[in-house]
């Protein structure tokens, strides 16, 4: 490895070993005040702005599998945020609604980060925010590629 590629390598590990714990902590901690995950809390969310939502709605829009949607699901319930009502043309199929705790605490969440996020913009400008926000999807993307391509 070249001399610019080292020092950029050490830099990136440092930022990740500081500035990407914060970015993690700064985006997770609101939901930890409920004695939730940050995905927990995203499911949550998805309840409250959806109808009709079951957890493998949840499971294929996330691209995950039925089993980690349905782990982050049975903290939600453990919690008495959510409740699972049976569909009326097919018992089978459960949906997800919201309890009235499960309400509060999913407003109170959102509004604390919709508020850090204004903070944010409120500092970088959105046209900054949204160069962060297109690098990180194009970073995943080709390297979540290159990942599908090693593995086939």
């Amino acid at each position: 490895m070249g001399n610019t590629n080292d020092a950029l390598l050490k830099e990136a590990i440092e930022v990740y070993l500081t500035s990407l714990k914060y970015l993690d902590n700064f985006v997770s901690e609101p939901a930890k005040a409920y004695g939730l995950s940050f995905e927990q809390y995203l499911i949550l969310h998805t309840i409250a702005t959806r109808e009709k939502v079951s957890l493998m709605d949840i499971a294929n829009e996330r691209q995950v599998t039925r089993s980690a949607i349905s782990r982050q699901i049975k903290v939600l319930l453990n919690h008495d945020y959510i409740y699972q009502e049976p569909a009326q043309s097919d018992r089978r199929r459960l949906y997800l609604h919201l309890s009235d705790e499960g309400q509060e605490v999913e407003k109170k969440v959102t509004d604390i980060v919709a508020a850090r996020f204004d903070d944010w913009i409120n500092d970088y400008g959105a046209e900054r925010a949204r160069d962060i926000i297109d690098f990180i999807k194009d970073f995943a993307n080709r390297k979540m590629g290159d990942l599908n391509k090693l593995s086939e």
